[in-house]
């Protein structure tokens, strides 16, 4: 699924426009829209925000919809005068033949009505809106956020939020959830807004790929289940265990064997055949007391070029290599870490203990397939430019894969991929995945990926969102207490499936 700016969604707009009229996309806006308040309130007082541009026609073809036998629907609009859209004034006119009954809009009056509410609709600011808001917008925002008892759906974006940049004003409306009509925005999935979204909805309202690409170029993109299983390998009738991906992972020590377990088994769990764990003789015994179906080699790390040569020559019979849960932080590791990423043509992807041994040897990964997978603190380091706000996410990701041309994943609520051309953005998070080796299983899973010939930006994409699912349904299980160990064994249960699309449809 595509991901647009606002300046894109304004291109896409237009397109739409040609192809189906204005009119007509406000009235299924309005549709999509109402569907989604019936699932927020049964019955009871809802109130439209109506601003004076398309997103208050939005609000207003929603009202129209909303059935007078379960709703006393009230709004509340500011005058466009001559600069009303046909579209918009063609909701005005609907809204009010079914009964909605309109006010010029008041702070004051907004505020009494605040208390006996249900539901409020947003629908004050669109996806164009320029920072700052206007004195008597804020007034409004300020008191829905302080007096209103229901709950608010924002339409398209929460007043106040920047639909490209997520970075939210003062007094920015704070909603339940938010529904995106036509293409989800950039600034909705970012870590900033999600406070100010809540639950984040999304209705193409018949935009579909064929008007998206004849509007506009695209960036970003998000997965859904539809298009995650679509990515997910199908093993061959014909296959045999190596042929069905086969992953050397480089990982664990004698301090840390317990991030080579899991990530051995969560990449058996993620479909390969063959899993092949290389560590260091000292932590060799420990790893065979947990792995059964996978295959622990050791190497000897008081020789680095040894181990170098044996791993390159166990890398032959593998699709994959998986670099860092639980390695060592010593020198000779190091050597041998830059040996096996210099030696190999084989898809890569890098973890924890491998971050420090390349902090200052990144041109070595230059135009290998690899995929570096860092949370925050590793990416700081790793970048040289230090630490960063949360809103600098993006931009600092972006910069940091021009210079080096590597597909990383920057882990987070909201997981981004980069691979330079294209950003994915991932919308399974969860504060589930905070427990020590989460990011383990995640580097045995993208390992898997690669080895079934996934192209790096795709395993990485897909392993993120199907991690995030493996998480909630372990949450399901076990509310509190889950840890990375739970994660391998439902992978099988978190697997994207082919399903047919229900608008509106929850992103998260």
């Amino acid at each position: 699924m595509r991901v647009l700016t606002a300046d894109a969604m304004r291109m896409l707009d237009a397109a739409a426009c040609a192809k189906f009229t204005e009119i007509e996309l406000m009235r299924r806006a309005g549709r999509a829209i109402a569907a989604l308040a019936r699932t927020q309130c049964a019955k009871g007082r809802v109130v439209g925000l109506a601003g004076g541009g398309n997103n208050g026609g939005d609000a207003l073809a929603a009202l129209a919809e909303l059935e007078a036998s379960s709703y006393e629907r009230i709004a509340f609009s500011l005058d466009p005068g001559d600069k009303a859209s046909d579209a918009r004034r063609d909701a005005e006119q609907r809204a009010r033949e079914a009964g909605v009954v309109i006010h010029p809009i008041n702070a004051d009056a907004i505020a009494q009505a605040s208390a006996s509410s249900a539901l409020f609709l947003d629908g004050l600011l669109g996806v164009g809106a320029r920072a700052p808001m206007r004195d008597d917008i804020r007034a409004l925002t300020r008191a829905i956020n302080t007096r209103a008892q229901g709950a608010v759906l924002a339409i398209d974006v929460p007043t106040g939020l920047n639909a490209t940049t997520g970075i939210a004003e003062n007094d920015a409306i704070i909603a339940r959830a938010t529904i995106a009509v036509g293409a989800l925005k950039l600034g909705l999935l970012l870590e900033d807004a999600r406070p100010y979204v809540g639950e984040l909805w999304f209705d193409d309202i018949g935009m579909d790929d064929k008007t998206l690409d004849a509007s506009a170029s695209y960036e970003y993109a998000v997965l859904d289940e539809t298009s995650a299983a679509a990515l997910l390998p199908a093993r061959p009738p014909d296959a045999d265990k190596r042929t069905a991906g086969a992953p050397l992972i480089i990982a664990g020590s004698k301090q840390f064997p317990g991030a080579a377990v899991l990530s051995a088994r969560a990449a058996a769990r993620a479909g390969a055949g063959y899993v092949t764990v290389a560590t260091p003789r000292n932590a060799a015994a420990t790893l065979r007391g947990h792995l059964i179906e996978q295959v622990v080699i050791a190497f000897d790390d008081d020789d680095p070029q040894r181990a170098v040569d044996d791993i390159l020559s166990a890398a032959k019979r593998h699709g994959a290599i998986g670099i860092g849960p639980g390695l060592g932080l010593s020198e000779n590791i190091g050597k041998i870490v830059r040996g096996v990423i210099i030696g190999s043509t084989l898809p890569t992807v890098i973890d924890a203990g491998g971050f420090f041994h390349l902090a200052k040897h990144l041109d070595i990964l230059r135009g290998k397939n690899a995929v570096l997978t860092p949370h925050a603190g590793e990416f700081a380091r790793l970048s040289g430019a230090g630490s960063f706000a949360s809103r600098e996410r993006l931009t600092r990701l972006r910069a940091f894969v021009r210079e080096h041309g590597i597909t990383t994943l920057l882990k987070g609520q909201t997981t981004l991929v980069d691979d330079g051309g294209r950003v994915y953005l991932n919308t399974t998070g969860t504060q589930t995945l905070a427990t020590a080796g989460a990011g383990d299983v995640l580097t045995g899973m993208i390992a898997t990926l690669l080895a079934q010939e996934l192209p790096a930006f795709e395993a990485a994409s897909l392993a993120a969102y199907w991690h995030g699912n493996a998480a909630r349904i372990a949450a399901a299980h076990r509310p509190i207490g889950v840890v990375a160990g739970d994660l391998p064994d439902v992978l099988g249960k978190a697997a994207p499936q082919k399903t047919p699309p229900i608008m509106p449809m929850r992103v998260f």
